[in-house]
């Protein structure tokens, strides 16, 4: 291979890269905007139960990390929907958020 063809394949390699990272970025800035929009649908309703899935989003964190929460016992108060659905009200997610706030005092 000549040092042209080596200039050329990586090259092609970079802006192959950088076409992933834009990609990555754009899912990345999905997610936020969809997690935006969910805040902004919720509002004041809190006695309105959100699926397992969409109090994860709403939290920005996977449902790994949300079993883990609730596992825990340090988690919001679960409402069983059915056997094997759990659901959680806005109210309970916003007092655990505001359980969990750190370097000030909670309202």
């Amino acid at each position: 291979m000549t040092l042209r063809e080596h200039e050329l394949r990586h090259s092609r390699r970079a802006q192959r890269q950088s076409q992933k990272q834009k990609r990555r970025k754009r899912k990345l800035t999905d997610r936020r905007m969809e997690r935006r929009q969910l805040a902004l649908t919720l509002g004041n309703q809190d006695d309105r139960v959100l699926t397992f899935i969409e109090w994860c989003a709403l939290n920005g964190f996977s449902p790994r990390t949300g079993r883990r929460i609730l596992a825990s016992g340090d988690g919001p108060v679960v409402v069983q929907l059915a056997p094997h659905r759990m659901g959680i009200r806005v109210g309970d997610n916003r007092r655990w958020q505001e359980s969990r706030a750190r370097g000030g005092e909670a309202a």
